[in-house]
């Protein structure tokens, strides 16, 4: 196992180098002058002029590049223009927003995506199955924006029992974790039903049943428990998603997170602070498939990695 993971780590190299490239040259390619950004409006061409100096943009793209790489590999991300403060402080200061905001609508979009992914997998082509997929159509089909201006509408305007936005107790958690939650749970709820009734059909669920061993055994010993290596495919792929994908939300109800300090950087220009987010959010894909790969020894021990 270990020279497996020390192998996957190595091989991550090639992907995040090249991950680099694409987004420095993606980032370049915006338009507007950081430059004016910083010098401000009223500033004069000689003033600009200067300010681009002093950032290090009057050099070539390939001069630029290198510097900025081996700035990265020091730990070094650089200055914000906006801010001028390290951008390690500036995504240190957000993180743990939208990490605690990801956990919690993963945590219950999870539990429940199974529960009803199951009781539409036993009761298929019941009423039960019925309600579940229509719950799961709905929750796919509204749009994160649209349903948190709902909520916002509903609960916190007319009912005033939860905040309108912001960050610091268990209730501004509420409509954001839900609002991001509502469509990973319906896509895990129709995943798990697929992968149950696929599991279902095996010999050895139907030999389990042939042996008298109880239903409820035979569901979440024998059949969910082999179902569950797609479907932890598919949560980390959705807390991947999640967590890197929280902009709308967090925009929608002022969460101070990665989200928002992402948009609030790609309006500015802000050169630094837009690379170091997008090399964290790939990076944090790369380190989650990895996780999954070695959850998958927990869900059936009889897989090994060599």
């Amino acid at each position: 196992m270990l020279g497996y993971l020390v192998k996957r780590l190595v091989g991550t190299i090639p992907v995040i180098l090249m991950v680099t490239v694409c987004v420095f040259a993606f980032v370049h390619m915006l338009p507007g002058d950081p430059a004016r950004l910083v010098a401000g409006p009223e500033a004069s061409p000689e003033d600009v002029l200067a300010v681009r100096k002093s950032l290090g943009l009057d050099r070539p793209l390939s001069e630029q590049f290198i510097r900025y790489v081996t700035r990265v590999v020091q730990g070094d991300f650089g200055i914000s223009l906006k801010t001028r403060r390290t951008v390690i402080e500036e995504i240190g200061q957000r993180l743990m927003p939208t990490v605690w905001l990801t956990v919690f609508a993963m945590a219950w979009s999870t539990v429940i995506g199974l529960l009803i992914g199951v009781m539409s997998a036993v009761k298929r082509g019941k009423w039960p199955d019925y309600l579940g997929m229509i719950v799961a159509v709905s929750g796919i089909s509204f749009p994160p924006f649209w349903l948190g201006l709902l909520l916002i509408s509903l609960f916190s305007v007319r009912l005033g029992w939860f905040p309108t936005g912001g960050y610091g107790t268990w209730q501004h958690f509420v409509m954001p974790s839900f609002t991001l939650g509502v469509a990973v749970a319906a896509v895990m709820a129709r995943f798990t039903r697929s992968a149950f009734i696929e599991i279902a059909r095996e010999d050895y669920v139907r030999t389990a049943r042939a042996k008298g061993v109880p239903e409820r055994r035979v569901i979440w010993r024998h059949s969910l428990r082999n179902a569950l290596i797609p479907i932890i495919t598919m949560v980390g792929l959705q807390f991947g998603f999640l967590l890197g994908g929280s902009i709308v939300v967090e925009s929608v109800f002022s969460w101070p997170g990665l989200g928002r300090l992402l948009v609030d950087s790609v309006s500015y220009r802000d050169y630094p602070v837009i690379q170091a987010l997008i090399l964290l959010f790939s990076l944090q894909f790369i380190l989650i498939n990895l996780l999954v790969d070695v959850l998958y020894v927990f869900a059936n021990p009889e897989i090994r990695y060599k």
